[in-house]
Order: C-alpha cells, then structure tokens, then sequence
C-alpha cells in the first residue's frame, strides 16, 4: 500500500475523523488478522497515513486497542441490555433455571457478535494496560466499571435472586472465560494445523459459543444454588 502525501488535519472536526480512522483501521486488521499481529506501522498503512501522524493521536499500539477496548465494553453492555429486555427471560412466568438459561443465551449470543472485543479482552490486562499511561489506565477502568455496573443492573433485573456481588462475579466470570474460550477457538495457524493432525489435542479446538454456553451456564446455575434457587 502507497501511503499518500501527509496532509496534518487542522480543524477539530478534522482531527475527531483522523482519530476515527485510526480506531476503525486498527479494529479492521485487528479482526483480519487479530490483535496480536498488528503494529502501530500497519495501523497507519491501513488508515492512509504516515506513522508519525498516528503518533500525534496515540502513544503506543496499545493505547489505541486498549480504547477499542473500552469502547467494545460500553458497545456490549448496550448489546445485553437489549437482549434482556426483549428476550423471553424477562417474560412473566420464566423463573429459575429456564431465566438463567435465557440470560446465559443473551451474555454468550451478544459477545460471539463482538469478536474483536473477545480478542481484545485476553490482551487488556496482560498487554495493553502495561503500554499505555497511568492516567489512559484509570479512563479505560472507569469505562469498564460503568459497562459492568449496567450489565450487572441488567442481570439483576431479569434475575432478582441475583445480589450484586453475584452478578457483577458472573460478569467478571463471563468475560474471563470468553478470554480464554476465543483464543481457545481461534488459534494461529500451527496449533490449528496441530489440532487437526493430532486426536489427543482435538478437543481444545472447540467452538466458541457452544462451549461458551455451557461454562456460563455453569455459573448461573451455581449462583442459582447459592441464591436459593432451583
């Protein structure tokens, strides 16, 4: 790719679309290729412009994935909400382990649709909260914070027996799992080839959602026991 003459954007809604396509450019190749093979270079090759004008926007790799990041959090709990809502757990009369079942549909339907944000999430911690500022840290906290207290409102509502403790645990324990669950699934190209030679290791290249079901499912149902449901 021939990257065109530099061009530095001046006026503020200028600069709001720069910072845009640099979002949307690395969120592309992050799903094409996925988040780990992607450089800060690629980034700007995809977005059309020279390194040094991404630069003036982000630091590092990591402080653009670890936004994406923040936003992918705010753009699923809008997702669950909605599901719950308008999915069949919040009728009257589902109760107990048919609810738990409809919410596990919902968390697991809703991030199987987000596969940048599964990506994305088996890096935050381990990679990308390490690359950025103290100050970048604490925004991308208080943006996850909020996303989990929405979903957690939303768990509550559908799930009354829930406290919020439980449901802010199922959260976290959803989110864990579908860290692990997608690079599980989405392996680089040895390990694939790997799995498929080897019998011994086939299982490991399981499908997201389905696996993804069961485990949440498993949660629910422990947090159902505990809160005295049946």
């Amino acid at each position: 790719m021939t990257t065109p003459p530099f061009q530095r954007a001046r006026r503020p809604e200028h600069k709001e679309q720069r910072r845009r396509d640099i979002l949307e450019a690395a969120a592309t190749l992050g799903l094409r290729a996925g988040v780990r093979a992607v450089t800060l270079t690629d980034v700007a090759g995809e977005a059309g412009v020279h390194k040094s004008a991404v630069l003036r926007y982000f630091a590092s790799r990591e402080a653009v994935f670890l936004l994406l990041t923040g936003e992918g959090w705010q753009g699923w709990a809008t997702a669950v909400e909605e599901g719950l809502r308008g999915a069949s757990v919040a009728e009257e009369g589902l109760r107990g382990a048919s609810a738990a079942d409809g919410v596990a549909a919902v968390l697991v339907g809703t991030l199987a649709e987000r596969p940048l944000f599964c990506d994305l999430l088996g890096h935050a911690q381990l990679h990308l909260e390490r690359g950025v500022t103290q100050e970048q840290v604490r925004d991308f906290k208080v943006v996850t914070l909020d996303a989990v207290e929405r979903i957690a409102g939303a768990l509550i509502a559908v799930l009354p027996w829930l406290g919020r403790g439980q449901a802010v645990d199922i959260v976290a324990g959803t989110t864990s799992m579908a860290a692990q669950q997608w690079q599980t699934s989405n392996p680089p190209e040895t390990l694939a080839r790997l799995y498929a030679e080897d019998p011994l290791l086939a299982h490991a290249a399981s499908e997201f959602a389905p696996r993804l079901r069961r485990l949440v499912g498993l949660l629910l149902a422990g947090a159902g026991r505990s809160g005295g449901v049946r």
